[in-house]
């Protein structure tokens, strides 16, 4: 199996992204419609930060709520920001890193997603998803 080939192989190029003045339920929104659970927060192409799915259920209490959990889960969101609710340290990796690299750093940091940078400006993202993908598909080609 090839593993040391580049993340750039494997990221996802077209990302969905937010600012620091997008809504907690567009977030929600995006994640929801696109069936992902990370999202980069970017001001001007650099990467201040990431919101996760865990992050907005973190902060919800509609899981604790029986059906009626929309107005309750829109009442939170209002509450915080997005630069509140995000990662602001944000650990990232260059499109140079191999598929093993990211797959070490996933299981030392427990990382599910990580930001592919490259001359300070976001230019992708790799899940575990992604690695896993990768592994498997690769697997079958022994």
């Amino acid at each position: 199996m090839k593993n040391d080939i580049s993340v750039s192989q494997i990221m996802t190029k077209n990302i969905l992204r937010l600012s620091l003045s997008d809504s907690l339920s567009t977030a929600e929104s995006l994640m929801k419609k696109n069936h992902i659970r990370h999202l980069p927060v970017v001001e001007n192409e650099h990467i201040v930060g990431m919101i996760s799915l865990n992050d907005l259920l973190r902060i919800s209490f509609a899981d604790a709520t029986d059906g009626g959990g929309d107005d309750v889960e829109a009442t939170v969101y209002e509450m915080f920001t997005v630069e509140q609710v995000m990662t602001q340290k944000v650990e990232y990796i260059t499109s140079s890193h191999t598929v093993t690299d990211v797959a070490k750093l996933f299981l030392e940091h427990e990382f599910h997603a990580l930001p592919v940078v490259d001359d300070d400006c976001l230019t992708g993202i790799v899940t575990t998803t992604d690695v896993i993908r990768f592994f498997l598909e690769n697997k079958s080609k022994e």
